[in-house]
């Protein structure tokens, strides 16, 4: 078993290395309330298991959302049921990889965070504002469904034509496959599982509406990266200070201060239209698929810029 935690820990670990983080962050959770179910269960204790799982899941009533506001983060990565778990972590890995590879991981946990809020606050509206469903019990919300749509939906508006070889199916585009599921939601948002589909359609729109605007040049998710940067900064273990009594001149200090800010980051730089031409030229001889995440990135970048 410690095997197992160490490779876990040392693939949350890795940089650069988001989407796995979050199916891990999924996973950890349904697996400890998991065994909690069975524990309390066993020992009788039940109504501990359901208080403690209450903790973590969306209601749809405001005055009980208002006590519990953190839940508005904390659903969409909550499941109580493996099948749920296993159809949400396949839909965001597939579709997740191609938003790492075009957009980065920081836009990929951005997308991620605010297509699981788009979806709660579509939940909560709809459950308090219109009325066929202020008639019907709420049933709290949970699962990563929503961010999913919204990572889905995102990949599908950049990539329209990308194609995923589907058993029984072959090679189909994935704005087919996400436009199925949009329908599909649709039909079942007055359904049994109402909110849940509402929420599938609030993280849809969120999707759209990243790319759409990022390929615009305005990046929605900037608040998400600061906070992301704070939680990794504040658990980062400081370099130790050391002492040097040589002297530098002053110039010497600027040289390897302009060295440093210029090294290589994760920021890919706007390509020129040789880059352009060169990437283009690659597809044509060898396919998408022989791009390199950075010609990728770069690509993209060209068609912001025009």
């Amino acid at each position: 078993m410690s095997g197992l935690f160490e490779d876990f820990r040392s693939e949350f670990n890795k940089p650069n290395n988001t989407l796995v983080q979050l199916i891990l962050i999924n996973t950890v959770v349904f697996l400890v309330l998991l065994i909690a179910k069975v524990s309390l269960t066993m020992a009788e204790r039940s109504g501990v298991y359901i208080i403690m799982e209450e903790q973590l899941m969306m209601p749809g009533e405001v005055n009980a959302f208002l006590h519990k506001p953190w839940t508005l983060i904390t659903y969409f990565f909550t499941h109580n049921d493996i099948l749920h778990i296993l159809y949400n972590m396949l839909f965001l890995y597939w579709f997740g990889k191609l938003i790492d590879e075009y957009l980065g991981n920081r836009r990929l946990i951005g997308l991620y965070i605010m297509g699981g809020i788009a979806g709660g606050l579509v939940f909560l509206a709809m459950y308090n504002l219109v009325p066929y469903f202020q008639n019907r019990d709420t049933v709290p919300m949970l699962g990563a469904s929503a961010a999913a749509f919204s990572v889905a939906v995102g990949a599908a508006t950049l990539l329209p034509n990308y194609t995923f070889h589907l058993l029984f199916f072959g090679p189909v585009r994935i704005k087919y496959i996400v436009f199925f599921f949009i329908v599909l939601s649709i039909a079942q948002s007055a359904g049994a599982n109402a909110g849940g589909n509402l929420a599938h359609l609030g993280g849809a729109l969120m999707g759209f509406t990243y790319v759409k605007l990022l390929q615009n040049g305005t990046d929605l998710g900037r608040p998400i990266y600061w906070l992301a940067d704070g939680w990794n900064n504040l658990f980062r273990p400081k370099p130790a200070v050391k002492v040097s009594y040589r002297q530098r001149s002053s110039t010497s200090a600027q040289t390897s201060a302009y060295a440093t800010s210029g090294s290589p980051s994760s920021t890919i730089s706007t390509p020129d239209q040789d880059e352009v031409d060169m990437i283009l030229d690659k597809i044509s001889r060898s396919g998408y698929e022989s791009l390199t995440r950075e010609e990728k990135q770069k690509l993209f970048r060209a068609s912001q810029r025009n």
